[in-house]
């Protein structure tokens, strides 16, 4: 398959390396010091298994000099969504697909505004990695999972092929049946994550210790919830006790990209997350305190500055 990721960040630079590897023509868009990394010494993933390096087909900062490919892994920034969106219209053609790997629960509605809908799917990334350095992509957590579908979850022949691909890869790509609850799920637990993880300044480990900030953890998470079950999102009664259960067995220093971000002094795309948790409940008519909060807290960092 030809395969572009726009761009290569943490989810894009991971699924490039694995694609690459099992012989797909993939082209990595990316920029700076990053995309003269990849073209100088190639692109890097490490693991908890070892590291791999990969030259990919094609790594430019011009989607024009693509052209048209089977399938785009859509992994910018929330705020970066509009001009990236804008920018890949040259790698689009009648059939290729679109994958938005973004936090939050918004990304696919967003990008139909912009792009032909017959080329918008949808999809959740669990996995947890940032870059480590040019040209390097870390893994820090999560399974190496990879959820997507059509926006309505119908089968195609096109997500058939880009699962396959990836499933052959050494990432995993298994089939769903409802992509909007696998994004949910994510988000309830995303929303506390990255939330507690970057307002506290705290890990994992700290989470679990401390009982107030559990405790502060378990309702954002309640409150995503009831969100989404307001917008008849098909979610389970103990959701919230499933993820909690998860959360006692992250690795202690985990933390979300926003608390890495935060730490880095770079924007932070809270607006997509416990600014999304806010705006949704608004529009669903309930009360999202905690939520609330944690978007406060944060928004002297919104725009980026020192830690």
């Amino acid at each position: 398959m030809k395969i572009a990721t726009m761009a290569t960040g943490g989810i894009g630079g991971y699924l490039a390396v694995k694609l690459t590897q099992a012989g797909h023509q993939v082209a990595t868009i990316a920029r700076g010091a990053h995309l003269d990394a990849i073209r100088d010494r190639g692109l890097t993933l490490e693991t908890a298994d070892g590291s791999e390096t990969v030259t990919p087909w094609i790594a430019t900062d011009d989607p024009g000099q693509v052209g048209p490919v089977d399938a785009i892994i859509f992994g910018v920034k929330g705020d970066g969504l509009e001009a990236a969106a804008k920018a890949c219209l040259p790698m689009i053609g009648p059939d290729t697909i679109v994958l938005p790997f973004l936090n939050g629960v918004e990304a696919s509605d967003r990008l139909i505004a912009i792009l032909p809908q017959a080329n918008v799917g949808n999809g959740v990334a669990q996995v947890s990695t940032t870059i480590a350095g040019p040209g390097l992509i870390r893994q820090t957590g999560g399974s190496g999972q990879f959820l997507f579908a059509e926006r309505d979850s119908r089968p195609s022949a096109r997500v058939d092929a880009l699962r396959a691909a990836i499933n052959e890869s050494g990432a995993a790509a298994p089939v769903t049946t409802d992509i909007v609850r696998d994004l949910w799920l994510k988000f309830i637990m995303f929303s506390a994550f990255s939330g507690v993880t970057a307002a506290a300044r705290c890990t994992a480990a700290d989470i679990r210790t401390y009982p107030p900030l559990g405790q502060l953890f378990r309702d954002v998470m309640a409150e995503t919830a009831a969100i989404g079950r307001a917008r008849a999102v098909d979610l389970p009664n103990d959701i919230v006790d499933k993820i909690w259960e998860r959360v006692k067995k992250f690795p202690d220093s985990m933390r979300a990209s926003t608390a890495l971000d935060l730490e880095k002094g770079l924007p932070l795309e809270i607006e997509w997350v416990s600014g999304a948790a806010v705006r949704l409940a608004r529009e669903s008519g309930l009360p999202a305190p905690c939520n609330a909060a944690i978007y406060a807290l944060l928004q002297p960092h919104r725009n980026g500055r020192p830690a």
